[in-house]
């Protein structure tokens, strides 16, 4: 049977005569029946909105329903799990993740539902966008960036009516809908210092993120997690940090640059670890994409040792400043 929430917006357009809302709600009761394995039904609830007279059609993507919304990106994810660098607990927690979504019937057999609400934290550089976009790569689900600048209103009530067309837009198909910087959303509702708008947009949040249909995984990113309202932190099953890499996984990241390009860069990578050591995942990246530029610009005469210990010395200089 449909969610209660659904069963509400369906009867609430009907009495507005607000067709497009009809419409939505309508495609994200196929979505939830879908997902439930109720495939018969998702497709009659699909055709009888398509004035189809019951023949049945696939509900993925469902016909009829917005490519793109101005209040979220879809990004094509390009990231996998295998390709990041993590620490083992965070790994295995979103292996476990994977696992779950993709077994989700076997869990509904037992009256369980998959975990679906992740809460990444640490600071800037270290990963969490791309682990979520690894979470999306692993489930082969569309990856949805919010779009603070279309989200975050002036007017009062504003921002809470679009958060709630955000999480309407994602639940009607299965999807990763990542909120990076979250505590812009998500701020404690005891600072002093806040407004009641954002102590409003806080509520509406938490309503959104617990009427969430488990095949919508959200992930959520913050620079500041001590910013983060504490009842937030309670609506998140799994909570990761991402710290700053060790020298050990800087060191492993440089075996893997050196595997993956397949250019040797005459330096070990204990040596290029030890001078790059306080560098984020995201500046090593950066370090490793200048030492390609040049290797490319160099040809044919190449000397990959000579540009490495260069481009070592000009980023030394740089973070001595």
């Amino acid at each position: 049977m449909a969610r209660a929430d659904l069963l509400l917006n369906l009867v609430r357009a009907g009495a507005r005569g607000d067709q497009a809302q009809f419409q939505k709600t309508v495609e994200a009761m196929a979505a939830d029946e879908q997902a439930k394995k109720h495939g018969i039904l998702a497709d009659r609830l699909v055709a009888q909105l398509q004035g189809n007279n019951g023949r049945q059609r696939p509900l993925a993507p469902v016909p009829g329903h917005p490519l793109s919304s101005p209040l979220v990106a879809e990004v094509i994810a390009k990231r996998r799990i295998e390709d990041l660098i993590l620490p083992p607990e965070a790994e295995q927690a979103v292996r476990e993740l994977v696992e779950e979504q993709c077994r989700a019937d076997l869990l509904r057999s037992f009256g369980l539902e998959p975990r679906n609400r992740v809460l990444l934290a640490g600071p800037p550089g270290n990963g969490k966008t791309s682990l979520a976009e690894a979470i999306a790569d692993a489930l082969n689900a569309p990856f949805l960036v919010v779009r603070y600048e279309a989200v975050i209103g002036s007017y009062l009530g504003e921002t809470a009516q679009r958060i709630s067309q955000v999480f309407d837009y994602a639940r009607s198909r299965q999807c990763v809908l990542f909120f990076d910087e979250f505590d812009a959303v998500g701020k404690e509702r005891g600072d002093i210092h806040e407004t009641g708008e954002i102590k409003r947009v806080v509520s509406s949040l938490l309503l959104q993120v617990d009427a969430l249909p488990s095949y919508v995984v959200v992930v959520t990113a913050s620079n500041h997690p001590e910013l983060l309202d504490r009842a937030v932190w309670r609506r998140f099953q799994i909570r990761l940090g991402l710290p700053a890499p060790s020298q050990g996984q800087i060191e492993e990241w440089f075996r893997r640059f050196e595997k993956r390009t397949g250019h040797a860069l005459g330096l070990s990578p204990h040596s290029l670890a030890q001078s790059l050591k306080d560098l984020s995942f995201a500046e090593i990246e950066d370090f490793g994409t200048d030492v390609l530029r040049r290797i490319a610009l160099s040809q044919p005469d190449t000397d990959t040792k000579k540009i490495a210990g260069q481009c070592l010395d000009q980023w030394r200089k740089r973070f001595a400043l």
